[in-house]
């Protein structure tokens, strides 16, 4: 039993006096209930308030939802695999430049590099049609790896020009990269596709399968969150060698936390989608190819290394995290609701039913819910696993889901 204060029972009054008043000046003279029972819920709380049962049989393609029928939006956290088509993990890489470039030691010059700046990473062949997933690229301080300007008027500088980039979005101003107090001119880059990670990567839930010619090694962040996908909210972690453990309870194993030369590895930014990876720790620890910098050739493009050495461990697997917003509409569909079609199929030109049963036992089958808003606007629809017959003898709920 609702209890209404002094002041609110007059209003309330004074609303429905209003209402009967209007309503007595109207030729008919009738009462709408339902009008009637939203002026009095404007003064209930949600579970007290009225909910009509008409008791006849309605032809509308509409429903108003009651109050109970919506539980509103609640946020939930959700991890998924973060390549194309939800795929958590990627074992070819491919480049527009070229076929599937794994284990073959190709690198790519002037001519036919994908850019001078950085390649787009495919996990098919048939890069034409294909999203990328990811893009890898070399950045030097002094533009090593290129042609200078002196060399080629023509040159762009491309991996000074990524070097700085980089340090311009991660670092401060004027800083260079530093990895375990060590300053490093050059780095290597992995930027993932802004449509694959969306929010943020899930730090904790990655791990990167580097070959060179020392073997290969496996790379993880030291967030140690394999288990939390809240994630800490920091900003940045370090890249270290080490395993997941998958398919285990055990938490991830960091195996060494630098390269034997003291420097680290790397650092990753689960924000941003990008990891950032020292060349003179993984030339220590995988292979002197790494070593970027130490190319001698001018046009050599170090991220030619970067790629083959990625290809050649053949696994990355990567997750990313969002925070979603989700309601729950509850459909209610009474036994006398929906049971006839506004399809032009459903009767003849005389208005008659196709189907003559129909007359005293109409059949409808519902495929779609649509969700509107106050200015009878559509704003999402829901579509049933199949069709679904109503008719009188028939009552459904149906839960519809609404993610954003």
């Amino acid at each position: 039993m609702a209890t209404l204060g002094s002041n609110t029972g007059t209003q309330l009054t004074n609303d429905l006096a209003t209402y009967l008043n209007q309503q007595k000046q109207n030729a008919n003279g009738t009462l709408d209930t339902t009008q009637l029972a939203s002026i009095i819920n404007n003064y209930l709380t949600t579970g007290e308030k009225l909910v009509l049962e008409t008791g006849v049989t309605t032809n509308s393609v509409y429903k108003q939802f009651n109050t109970t029928d919506v539980v509103p939006a609640k946020n939930e956290i959700v991890t998924t695999g973060l390549f194309s088509n939800g795929s958590g993990s990627l074992t070819s890489f491919f480049t527009s430049s070229i076929s599937n470039i794994a284990g073959n030691g190709l690198k790519f010059y002037s001519g036919s590099q994908t850019s001078p700046y950085y390649y787009n990473v495919y996990a098919t062949s048939n890069t034409a049609s294909a999203a990328v997933e990811f893009s890898l690229g070399y950045g030097h301080v002094s533009g090593g790896g290129v042609p200078t300007t002196t060399a080629d008027p023509n040159s762009t500088l491309a991996t000074k020009a990524s070097y700085f980039q980089y340090r311009a979005l991660l670092v401060d101003s004027g800083s260079l990269f530093t990895f375990n107090n060590y300053n490093s001119n050059d780095i290597y880059f992995i930027n993932l596709s802004r449509a694959n990670y969306r929010e943020r990567v899930d730090a904790g839930n990655w791990e990167i399968h580097l070959s060179g010619s020392k073997g290969i090694y496996t790379f993880i962040d030291d967030s140690g969150e394999k288990f939390n996908t809240v994630n800490s909210g920091t900003s940045q972690f370090n890249i270290v060698s080490g395993t997941l453990n998958l398919g285990t309870n055990n938490p991830a194993t960091i195996a060494a936390s630098a390269s034997s030369n003291g420097m680290g590895f790397g650092t990753f930014y689960p924000d941003y989608g990008i990891f950032v990876f020292n060349p003179n720790a993984l030339a220590n620890t995988v292979g002197n190819e790494l070593s970027g910098s130490n190319a001698t050739d001018q046009y050599y493009y170090p991220q030619n290394d970067l790629l083959n050495s990625l290809s050649g461990g053949a696994y990355f697997e990567a997750r990313r995290i969002e925070n979603v917003s989700t309601a729950h509409y509850f459909v209610r569909v009474n036994n006398r609701e929906f049971n006839y079609s506004n399809n032009p199929t459903y009767t003849d030109a005389t208005g008659s039913f196709v189907e003559p049963t129909f007359s005293t036992d109409p059949l409808t089958y519902i495929t779609t819910i649509g969700l509107f808003n106050d200015a009878n606007e559509m704003i999402a629809v829901a579509k049933t696993s199949q069709p679904i017959a109503k008719s009188f003898s028939k009552e459904l709920l149906l839960k519809v889901k609404l993610d954003f």
